[in-house]
């Protein structure tokens, strides 16, 4: 269903919130056409693959790298196309925070929508493991 979601609406990405309607993560595309997380999801659960759920495979808000609004502000684009190709993602959250210093959810940045107002292809420069235990978890399905 949240691949039909995102077709329909033509996006590659979704917030998933919870029953208070706060943000407990996200699911792109690329995950739910085959991503690692089905997979290890298939395995964990010992299930098929039509009954993985977003739960399962989403990624927790609190993995998520942001940036403030605030800071967005002040960037040139050449800023932001570093900053996206330094955390790996193909999508950013922007950020603030409210009166009683709660973060709030302002908007998403795009690499595929930056890379086509500047006439690139960011998503085939961005890493898909960041760091070591990145590479663990797509070799080996888990962190060692």
């Amino acid at each position: 269903m949240a691949r039909a979601i995102m077709q329909c609406n033509g996006v590659r990405l979704l917030l998933v919130v919870d029953a208070a309607g706060l943000c407990s993560g996200i699911i792109n595309a690329r995950e739910l056409l085959g991503g690692r997380r089905i997979t290890q999801a298939m395995q964990r659960f010992d299930i098929p693959r039509q009954e993985v759920t977003v739960g399962m495979v989403l990624t927790p808000y609190r993995d998520l790298r942001t940036l403030s609004l605030s800071y967005l502000d002040v960037l040139t684009v050449g800023d932001l196309v570093e900053a996206l190709m330094a955390f790996g993602d193909q999508h950013l959250l922007i950020t603030d925070h409210d009166q009683h210093q709660q973060k709030h959810i302002r908007g998403v940045v795009s690499a595929s929508d930056v890379g086509r107002a500047l006439s690139m292809d960011l998503r085939q420069q961005l890493p898909e493991a960041r760091n070591f235990i990145d590479i663990c978890r797509v070799i080996l399905g888990r962190e060692l």
